[in-house]
């Protein structure tokens, strides 16, 4: 059996999805449904690619995996920036500096995997 109990970025992106969960909440108390649902959907994606990858089958099977993980992170990135930038939307505790963290380190983790 797999364990990622010292998996760095599946414990930060599964740490993230919870709060992603927390923000959307938030965001469908205002009925802000469409942008609450865009980012949920991209937000807790992020953690289930990065845990798929733990399974992939090959090098290049984890690189892509990693690397669609890091497309939905930058698409999170742009939401929470939209969020915090909207006037009409509820002042939220956005967790901007844990996805910017997150963006980085995937990063890292393909341009190593690309390296080996």
């Amino acid at each position: 059996m797999r364990s990622d109990k010292d998996n760095l970025i599946v414990n930060l992106t599964f740490d993230f999805a919870i709060e992603i969960i927390k923000c959307s909440k938030i965001l469908q108390q205002s009925h802000d449904y469409a942008l609450s649902n865009q980012l949920l959907r991209a937000g807790i994606s992020i953690g289930a690619n990065v845990r798929e990858a733990q399974n992939a089958e090959s090098k290049a099977d984890f690189i892509h995996k990693m690397k669609i993980a890091a497309k939905e992170a930058d698409e999170v990135e742009y939401y929470l920036s939209l969020i915090q930038h909207s006037e009409d939307l509820p002042t939220i505790d956005l967790p901007l500096a844990q996805i910017q963290s997150i963006i980085k380190i995937i990063s890292k983790i393909i341009s190593s995997s690309k390296s080996n």
